[in-house]
């Protein structure tokens, strides 16, 4: 059945992006991306998506966008990521992912957009004592990157009651892993993420992982984290925007992890067992601001759309990565 819009996909050429834009595609929706490459790439989008190397705050060529693209909805995924970079550069974070998000929700409006949804993040809950983390936690962010990204469900939140659009944000715990069938991944240099990079260190890229705290109150003594395979997110993005399309009065504010937690040592073993090899481990001390422990109460989503995870097993997202970063090794050369 054909589709009545297309879908704008912002930071479609970034990591989380670039597979929503694959789940769309595999779910039957027109796709177009906006980017501005500066942590994306455009070999990401596939051939056959509109791509326009752009700018979310140009509200010129948004307009140009929605009107020649017959845009109905948006999924919002550009911006900046790195916690302790938003420490040390807050107006950054404010400008990349409140005023920009600002703009591109007025863009929406303007051109009459109906459906948002848009990428936020479990760090608008901060230091939390609850765990698992339910939507009913409240929201103290301790850092600009969770505030940024507050400010912009609030503004959702305004702007869907005093016009035509509706919008669902879901709050991601931590994304890994990459597409089953390497037709993408996490491809930024200097990647943060646990998984990536122990698949690096796997491969050789680098000498050790840091283990920063042993002193916890886990388990093993070592963070406990929500580990949520890329693919099965991408997969949430197309149920809320049909969600959204099935009653235009309801909003969704929910969680997206799967609801259990591994630690840092057990996700440096899963990579051992994976890759049947010993990666070295650098003992560090904490880094400010991290929990011992920050899990998802997913029962929300769970019920709210039919939402069936496929790869939530640590080795299966762990070798998905391992294999994408082989196949960056290829392309580029290394």
């Amino acid at each position: 059945m054909a589709k009545p819009f297309t879908i704008l996909v912002t930071g479609g050429a970034g990591y989380i992006g670039s597979h929503a834009v694959l789940a769309l595609r595999d779910a039957g929706w027109p796709v177009a991306v906006v980017d501005n490459l500066t942590t994306g790439f455009r070999w990401a989008v596939p051939e056959g998506v509109a791509f326009y190397e752009g700018d979310i705050e140009d509200s010129a060529l948004l307009a140009r966008i929605i009107k020649d693209e017959n845009i109905g909805a948006i999924m919002h995924f550009a911006g900046s990521i790195i916690v302790p970079e938003s420490v040390e550069n807050p107006l950054k974070y404010y400008h990349n992912n409140s005023a920009k998000s600002r703009s591109l929700i007025e863009s929406a409006v303007t051109g009459g957009v109906h459906h948002f949804i848009f990428s936020s993040t479990a760090a608008t809950y901060g230091m939390t004592e609850e765990s698992p983390v339910s939507e009913s936690t409240p929201q103290l962010p301790i850092n600009p990157y969770g505030m940024s990204k507050l400010m912009t469900e609030h503004m959702l939140r305004d702007v869907a009651a005093a016009h035509d659009l509706n919008f669902c944000a879901l709050r991601y715990f931590n994304v890994a892993g990459a597409d089953p069938q390497a037709r993408t991944g996490q491809s930024t240099a200097g990647a943060t993420h646990l998984i990536k990079v122990a698949v690096e260190a796997a491969l050789g890229k680098r000498d050790s992982v840091a283990v920063f705290g042993t002193d916890y109150a886990t388990p093993d003594g070592t963070g406990v984290r929500d580990y949520i395979h890329v693919s099965d997110l991408a997969s949430a993005h197309v149920l809320a925007l049909e969600a959204l399309i099935a009653d235009p009065n309801r909003n969704h504010l929910l969680n997206c992890g799967y609801g259990r937690g591994f630690s840092v040592l057990e996700v440096l073993d899963a990579v051992d067992r994976v890759t049947n090899m010993k990666i070295g481990r650098k003992m560090e001390g904490r880094r400010a601001g991290d929990p011992d422990s920050l899990i998802s109460d997913n029962r929300a989503i769970m019920e709210r759309f039919p939402w069936q995870p496929k790869h939530a097993d640590l080795d299966e997202i762990v070798a998905h990565a391992l294999a994408w970063e082989r196949k960056l090794i290829e392309m580029r050369g290394e």
